[in-house]
């Protein structure tokens, strides 16, 4: 299986281009420094061009309901920023969500370690769509034109109803001042060498995350698989890319899968490539 092509990571935001060169021991003053080296590597990384992808969001909770609403994503790169736009469409309801990336060495001090401020989301629309059946849903309320900025706990909301949080498209786990890489749980991740970074929050919401390991593949830098914990440390969260189609003679990522351990709920967005 190859592993995620670098043009798709701007699409998703979960895929960075980095390299690590060492696998230094937890907790030593040497895996701190690997680790906010290459997060600073993969927060330095900007898209090139415009890309707009479509493709199905397919939601299904802990009873089995299941609910899919198409998607659309697009990326757009100004001089000054870059921003990733989430568009879902169900029956007679969109909801929209921004996310404004500033161009990071134009924001950031030199020396100085990458936090909350600058980024902005911006979500229009129908806020949470609720699985009634596979032919309907439910929505509580809308929020419209809202920008966000500054704490955490602010972007943990479902977007479209699925399990992707607001804060997992915006990468805040990249803006978070510890980052360690981590010795190798495994030879191989899905049959790939790779580097294991360690994300971890000083100041856990209740109901967010306390740290998030990224399994990185060494050679192109995709994500190979994510896990995220909540603030007791149990595992909420797994992240798995699970297919993918050569296109034009590269390999693109097709279907990738998010998964609530504690919830049973589980959200798979699919691309509709061309050949």
């Amino acid at each position: 299986m190859k592993p995620i092509a670098a043009s798709w990571f701007v699409v998703l935001l979960l895929f960075f281009s980095a390299v690590a060169k060492a696998e230094p021991a937890n907790d030593s003053v040497e895996s701190i420094i690997q680790g906010r080296k290459l997060a600073l590597q993969l927060l330095e990384q900007r898209p090139t061009e415009n890309t707009t992808q479509t493709g199905i969001l397919k939601l299904r909770d802990a009873e089995g309901n299941r609910l899919e609403i198409p998607i659309k994503c697009e990326v757009t790169v100004t001089p000054t920023n870059w921003q990733s736009i989430y568009q879902v469409t169900y029956t007679n309801d969109t909801e929209t969500l921004a996310v404004i990336h500033p161009n990071f060495q134009m924001h950031q001090p030199e020396g100085d370690f990458p936090s909350s401020g600058g980024r902005q989301y911006i979500i229009v629309g129908v806020s949470d769509f609720q699985i009634g059946s596979p032919n309907t849903y439910t929505h509580q309320h809308k929020r419209r034109g809202l920008a966000v900025k500054g704490l955490l706990k602010d972007y943990l909301i479902p977007f479209a109803g699925s399990d992707f949080w607001e804060c997992d498209l915006g990468l805040e786990f990249f803006h978070w001042p510890t980052q360690k890489v981590l010795p190798k749980t495994s030879n191989l991740k899905r049959g790939r060498e790779y580097t294991l970074l360690e994300s971890i929050n000083p100041n856990p919401a209740t109901n967010g995350y306390s740290r998030v390991r990224s399994w990185i593949d060494k050679e192109t830098g995709g994500i190979l698989a994510a896990e995220a914990y909540d603030a007791q440390g149990k595992l909420l969260k797994e992240f798995e890319p699970k297919s993918f189609k050569k296109v034009n003679g590269q390999w693109e990522l097709q279907e990738m899968e998010i998964r609530n351990v504690q919830t049973g709920s589980r959200t798979r967005l699919e691309f509709d490539l061309k050949n």
